[in-house]
């Protein structure tokens, strides 16, 4: 018994020790706000006889405007000669209705484990973002904004993958990114033009190209200079086999007495389905600007423009552009009221149409497809942001 107790007595000191290292961070943002929304039909899929359906005008409440509403926890602990074990869950939440986002995953923005030291990087395993979709964050005027944002269009519906290996390194002013996917786990239905659904759960036994998804980017930023440079490929489940999705991209900022700032970029992207055939090629460019007014005003101008090549073999599509626009106020640190809005052009806003296989609406639950005859889409929303 008594060496029973002391050994119960030395795991406690061992467990208090090895708390005392750590650092755990309970963090979150609850972004709500009310909506308009005119020329909206329905997303277009076997259930509705892909049909858009006729012209609406649309009033709601949104969850996640300048950012999407989630909650999270992220960790670290002290392993000893700089080494430090890492890890993080994050919960994408829809707050008007209180359900899980992402498919409904519990940790579905992010779920990684890893070990990171200091002049070596990180290397982590579970669900994470893009080299690609990272090395952005900077390079994007409205900071990935979640209402108007044309990421689809941008990075890909893939921006998020599961079953991935990631390494992030900073050296000096280069920050340098690599990730490998086993299985994306990404599934977009059947639409208009697409005859099959693309994408899915990967990790096939026999077929380990099946949904698996890899790409590299580095990052580099120096005074008020910045620029960065990545490559994306995602190779979905089309049918029996897979396909093959690329990106390129490139994008630069410069930043004047830390209250303006321009960034712009251009991505190059190409499709191609299971027997190798042209699905999709496009140039995506975009231009805008961060302006400071006060410590509490801040005002963001975005344009946006895609460059279609051929979609399905048309290669007479109507090019989709979008400018939008956003002016927020602070209370606090913590809290801040906004104003967002956004004009599209051939195209429902987001740039939502068959050219991101509507990968936006089916994500957020909330069309921005455009209606039957239409050609044009109009937003606008105010909304608060609590971040914690």
């Amino acid at each position: 018994m008594k060496f029973k107790g002391m050994a119960t007595a030395a795991l406690l000191a061992c467990a208090g020790s090895a708390f005392a290292q750590s650092n755990v961070t309970l963090y979150g943002v609850l972004d709500m706000n009310l909506e308009y929304v005119n020329h909206v039909g329905q997303v277009p899929t076997a259930a509705n006889g892909f049909n858009r359906g006729p012209s609406n005008h649309v009033y709601r409440m949104d969850s996640g405007g300048m950012a999407g509403s989630r909650w999270g926890l992220r960790g670290t602990e002290d392993l000893g000669n700089g080494l430090k074990g890492v890890f993080v869950l994050e919960s994408g939440i829809s707050a008007d209705n209180g359900t899980l986002q992402q498919s409904g995953r519990l940790f579905g923005r992010q779920a990684f484990i890893g070990l990171q030291k200091a002049g070596i990087g990180q290397l982590s395993l579970g669900r994470q973002y893009t080299s690609m979709f990272e090395a952005l964050a900077n390079f994007s005027p409205t900071a990935y904004a979640t209402q108007y944002e044309p990421v689809v269009l941008q990075s890909g519906a893939n921006f998020r993958e599961d079953n991935t290996v990631k390494y992030t390194g900073q050296f000096g002013p280069v920050t340098a990114l690599a990730h490998f996917s086993f299985g994306t786990g990404l599934a977009l239905p059947q639409t208009v033009g697409v005859a099959t659904p693309i994408g899915g759960n990967g990790e096939v036994p026999g077929q380990f190209r099946r949904d698996t998804a890899y790409g590299t980017a580095f990052a580099y930023q120096t005074g008020p200079f910045g620029a960065t440079i990545g490559y994306d490929q995602w190779n979905p489940t089309i049918g029996t086999s897979s396909g093959t999705i690329k990106k390129a991209v490139v994008g630069a900022s410069y930043t004047w007495n830390n209250t303006a700032k321009i960034m712009g970029g251009y991505r190059w992207g190409q499709n191609k389905n299971a027997a190798g055939t042209l699905i999709q090629r496009d140039d995506f460019f975009w231009i805008g600007a961060n302006y400071q007014v006060t410590p509490a005003i801040g005002l963001t101008l975005e344009y946006n423009y895609d460059n279609v090549k051929s979609l399905f073999g048309n290669t007479n599509v109507a090019n989709p552009w979008q400018v939008a626009f956003i002016a927020n106020y602070a209370f606090s640190k913590r809290t801040d009221v906004y104003l967002t809005t956004a004009y599209a052009k051939n195209a429902g806003l987001m740039m939502e149409s068959l050219a991101t296989v509507y990968a936006n609406s089916l994500s957020l639950g909330n069309s921005y497809a455009l209606a039957n005859g239409q050609s044009n889409m109009l937003g606008a929303a105010v909304g608060i942001r609590h971040k914690f």
